[in-house]
């Protein structure tokens, strides 16, 4: 997914393996990413371009013209069904093929509009119903159209527009009377029912709709930083002779302060399951949902109802104002690449929409980073070990050359020290060229060969051509460097950057049925951008920050507090409640290239004794702690059992297909089966597993799960409870897996009508996960509405029956 596809992969390894010693010593030893871009360029042949097409192909992201009439007849059969959600993603895909102004993509929007009144999203049935008839919807059809608006404008409180619909409808009617009588009388009839329901709106004052919840959008950072853009001013930038650059405290900070808020300078959508068609489909046409069909491909909104790109059918957008940014940016290019940029990855997709976004900067400037990989104005350094270029800052917020001129200022920084979200911070993200391997350094420079040599081949004058869109050509448009090798060594820095520097953007989404009271969640890849100010944060396996994601938005909070000049920390991935510190610093050592030496990690290095944590595995007997390598003792001085590992994570790995077949059972609707087996893998997980193992928790919340889909809230509440406490000593009182949980157990206690018991979790899951998210989380906004709910019930008479 973010490197190119395996068979690529494996076709360039081979074609690396049979190269000669003296050509892979040359790409192995050359010093700079021009050298390796050049020589790797140059033993791209005509016939590895053709496998790469061969493999391009394979991914069906151009128009096919049969394929609406698929999608629409397969939507239709989820709309008779009443899965309404199902029929409208099935309805994007068939208007994602058709081409504009076509009774296809007509169709689909009319029955996408049906799907979505279904779903109660008025606003969005509108804006398909307009669709529909922009692009050219049958005359004939009309009629039920015209109805279908004139009932979500009544429902919505504008009775006005709904009365001019029905008005327009019965002209229609009386100068084109198209209808069989019996059709007619129907209409007449619902037309009447509109038109009672449409003076009782008149009848009362029409309101707008209420106001909205300050935006998230307005959430303002605390005081302005003058030397970090999308920062507050309680932060600021240093560089230390071992870490390089790092964030660090100007003043006391607390739990849950907002201290970044960054855009995406680039970022691009996962595709998710996007196999070629041939690769074991039924149809070339699939009919799964992806990320790619909900949300938008620009700035990663959720949406329901996509526009699609009229040149392709992959990329789809929230609106059509998404849409032409997208397209005047980055997409008038990538449009005909589609299919290759899904075989080479998404870092490499990265590595051009960075380079194209890059022509809207000074073109002097940008020129000078990508011939030299360094600027002539001294605001970007080269790659090197001596990182040590501390800029003189007080923590307190004043410079102390106060009046001096800064001669080498921190690498991203511009002449005036100042680090922004722009190319120049980008471009000075290390690519660690000397820490990648030869084979991995050849592949990602023949992958963006490759990808420079279709650009020529196509034409596209991409970054020779000047700018087509008239409210970007105000901006000066830059005259842009000819030579595309220039384009592919800065494609290739940036590929390379991106192993230690890509964030993956995650969104939260619900799991299981949509009929579920209690909500199930996990954390998905939504999709993977570059975040110059972000990437500034440095690693500990227990960091005190928590980042998550609005969209292309990127907000870190402290998740506890920081004294001044302490540094502020980011997790990678490799978490302390998650992983041991061997496997940690193994992880940290081959993605990010350095050895991992924060406190937990010299703790854990102190105490080598300890054995292998939470995930341990326990005495039968007497629940001791089972200790050693190929066969495990008992820890207890008074117990001499012994078995050997192999068994026991046999009986792990057979307890792990039993809870998965209780996971079936579960959505299959067979609750009572469900639960029995559950309990049977509570009862054999008590035997050998530590009781804080994460399996012990994972079936606790699948049988609170059972009993809550049976309506019996009690026993749902006292299996919650207990996964909670495996929680709560895996993660701490104060993570953002214990916000969740306790957000469930408050779900359980509302629908129980348990309301001392259901108050007191919701204050106690607000306060955890406002430290991790702030106010406009989906789940604190939930939590709200419960509470609201249960203090605006009446109180409880108190006094004896009558």
């Amino acid at each position: 997914m973010d490197l190119p596809v395996d068979e690529w992969k494996s076709y360039v390894l081979q074609k690396w393996s049979l190269l000669p010693k003296s050509i892979q010593v040359t790409i192995s030893t050359a010093e700079t990413l021009r050298d390796i871009f050049l020589h790797s360029s140059s033993l791209l042949q005509p016939e590895d371009e053709m496998f790469l097409k061969r493999l391009s192909r394979g991914y069906l992201v151009g128009k096919d013209p049969n394929a609406p009439l698929f999608y629409r007849e397969e939507g239709n059969k989820k709309f008779q069904k009443k899965d309404y959600m199902g029929a409208t993603v099935l309805y994007s895909k068939g208007v994602s093929h058709s081409r504009p102004n076509s009774e296809d993509i007509s169709l689909c929007y009319a029955n996408r509009s049906a799907a979505l009144f279904h779903l109660g999203q008025y606003e969005t049935c509108l804006k398909d119903i307009v669709r529909a008839q922009m692009h050219g919807y049958p005359e004939r059809l009309q009629p039920k159209l015209l109805l279908r608006k004139a009932e979500c404008l009544v429902t919505l409180g504008r009775p006005h527009e709904a009365s001019q619909t029905i008005s327009d409808l019965e002209s229609n009617f009386a100068a084109k009377p198209t209808l069989a009588a019996s059709q007619f009388q129907v209409l007449q009839r619902t037309l009447c029912r509109l038109k009672v329901k449409v003076q009782e709106k008149e009848n009362l004052t029409e309101t707008s709709p209420a106001a909205l919840t300050k935006a998230f959008e307005d959430v303002d950072l605390r005081g302005e930083n003058e030397q970090i853009s999308s920062t507050s001013s309680s932060v600021g930038l240093c560089t230390d002779p071992l870490k390089g650059r790092c964030l660090v405290a100007t003043e006391d900070i607390l739990p849950g302060e907002l201290l970044v808020k960054e855009d995406a300078f680039v970022s691009v959508l996962n595709p998710g399951e996007v196999p070629p068609w041939h690769r074991g489909l039924e149809s070339k046409w699939d009919t799964r949902a992806t990320n790619g069909d909900l949300y938008c491909h620009r700035c990663l909104k959720h949406t329901l109802a996509p526009v699609p790109c009229d040149g392709c059918s992959y990329a789809k957008y929230c609106s059509q104002e998404c849409l032409q940014q997208a397209w005047d940016l980055y997409h008038s290019i990538e449009c005909s690449l589609g299919g290759l940029l899904l075989t080479l990855g998404v870092f490499c997709h990265i590595a051009l929409r960075s380079t194209l976004l890059a022509r809207f900067e000074e073109a002097g400037k940008v020129i000078d980073k990508l011939c030299g990989e360094i600027t002539n104005r001294g605001t970007c350094l080269p790659e090197s070990k001596n990182l040590a270029q501390i800029l003189s800052y007080d923590l307190g917020g004043e410079s102390k050359n106060k009046g001096k001129t800064v001669e080498t200022p921190i690498p991203g920084c511009d002449i005036n020290g100042k680090y922004e979200n722009n190319y120049n911070a980008v471009f000075s993200l290390l690519p660690h060229t000397g820490n990648h391997s030869p084979v991995h350094k050849f592949l990602c420079a023949l992958s963006v060969s490759a990808l420079c040599r279709q650009l020529e081949a196509a034409s596209l004058q991409v970054f020779t051509t000047g700018l087509k869109s008239s409210k970007l050509k105000a901006a000066a448009a830059p005259v842009l460097y000819p030579e595309l090798n220039i384009w592919g060594v800065a494609m290739l820095r940036h590929m390379l950057q991106l192993q230690c520097n890509a964030q993956a953007i995650t969104t939260i989404q619900q799991t299981g049925s949509e009929k579920n009271l209690i909500t199930n969640s996990r954390q998905v890849r939504l999709a993977t951008g570059l975040f110059p100010v972000v990437s500034l944060l440095n690693h500990s396996c227990s960091p005190n920050t928590s980042v998550s994601f609005i969209s292309t938005v990127a907000t870190v909070r402290a998740s506890q507090q920081i004294k001044k000049g302490q540094e502020i920390l980011h997790c990678y991935g490799p978490h302390e409640s998650r992983m041991g510190v061997a496997e940690r610093r193994q992880k940290l050592r081959s993605q990010y290239f350095f050895d991992c030496n924060c406190p937990p990690c010299e703790r854990e290095k102190q105490r080598p004794s300890q054995g292998p944590g939470r995930e341990a595995f326990c005495c039968h007997r007497c629940r001791a702690l089972l200790q050693g390598d190929d066969v495990l003792s008992c820890g207890s001085t008074s117990c001499t059992e012994s078995v050997s590992r192999d068994h026991l994570v046999s009986q792990l790995q057979d307890l792990q297909r039993q809870v998965g077949m209780a996971r079936k059972l579960l959505r299959n609707g067979e609750l009572e089966r469900a639960i029995q087996l559950l309990l049977g893998c509570r009862h054999a997980a008590e035997s050998f597993l530590l009781a804080e193992h994460s399996m012990v928790g994972e079936i606790e919340d699948d049988l609170a799960q059972a009993y809550a889909a049976l309506g019996d809230w009690e026993k749902s509440a006292a299996h919650l409870q207990k996964s909670l406490r495996v929680v709560e000593v895996r993660h701490g009182p104060t993570s953002v897996e214990m916000g969740h949980e306790l957000f469930k157990l408050a779900q359980i206690f509302f629908n129980g009508f348990a309301i001392p018991e259901a108050l007191n979790t919701i204050q106690q899951a607000e306060k955890v996960l406002l430290v991790h998210y702030g106010p406009w989380n989906d789940e604190i906004q939930e939590l709200q509405k419960m509470k609201s709910c249960l203090l605006d019930l009446p109180p409880i008479p108190v006094g004896p029956d009558e």
